[in-house]
């Protein structure tokens, strides 16, 4: 009963967001000329940007320049497979949601040996067996059916996204398995906890990439916009991304 009530729960909110996402990028597509990024709350998202830039000099950078300094590479690969292992079934049911079923076969296989076998994804022991690491969410299920990306958004605390990929994000907490560890009343600080170890992880295995982005823009603002969203087209079309990862804050 309680999957029934989730389920027809979903299907309102569902599709309040996709109607929302198709509206919102279908507009925005009409409104922005060429090829020119549709940032049409650029002022807005610039002083958004320059606050998660203080908070990442101030917090963010310090908090990931000590833990790279002070915990083992082999301790933080290890926390890294574990936050990656998470990812799992969010991978694996968006490929199922683009018909890409042994790529979904491939990511459920990670997922369950590299939790068992691998330690709740300690060690990645998928890999070796022929299983790579990928990942899909719901903003690139919706790309890979023409959906666009819609107006680019910069969000407190939360970095680069745009209005599909915000919609997705929301779409693939029901496919997290952080969701369904239990309905006690400290479930929220599970995914709060996942998300600030993610930063810190995600941070620091960037420290120098994004120090040679910012000293080499003239705009840096400008410079993360373009490289969030090509990066995302480039991840549609499943072709090789060398950009890095875009830093939470």
């Amino acid at each position: 009963m309680a999957r029934v009530g989730m389920m027809k729960a979903w299907g309102f909110k569902g599709f309040r967001i996709l109607a929302a996402v198709a509206l919102g990028s279908a507009l925005a597509g009409c409104a922005t000329p060429g090829n020119e990024p549709d940032d049409p709350l650029e002022s807005v998202n610039r002083v958004v940007f320059d606050f998660n830039q203080r908070l990442d000099r101030n917090a963010a950078l310090p908090a990931a320049s000590y833990y790279a300094e002070t915990v083992p590479s082999p301790v933080r690969g290890h926390v890294h497979n574990v936050l990656a292992n998470l990812s799992g079934p969010v991978t694996a049911a968006n490929y199922v949601l683009q018909g890409e079923f042994s790529y979904a076969g491939d990511a459920l296989g990670r997922f369950v040996v590299n939790t068992t076998i691998g330690v709740i994804g300690i060690y990645d022991v998928a890999t070796e067996w022929g299983m790579p690491e990928r990942n899909r969410d719901f903003g690139l299920t919706l790309g890979t059916v023409g959906v666009p990306a819609g107006p680019y958004l910069v969000i407190p605390l939360g970095g680069s996204t745009a209005l599909r990929d915000l919609a997705g994000s929301y779409v693939d907490g029901f496919f997290s398995p952080l969701r369904y560890i239990g309905s006690y009343s400290g479930r929220p600080y599970v995914g709060m906890f996942k998300n600030a170890i993610g930063t810190v992880d995600n941070r620091s295995r960037n420290i120098e990439s994004f120090r040679d982005i910012e000293r080499n823009s003239v705009d840096y603002y400008a410079t993360m916009r373009d490289s969030y969203l090509q990066r995302r087209t480039r991840l549609i079309e499943e072709k090789n991304v060398m950009t890095a990862e875009l830093p939470d804050f």
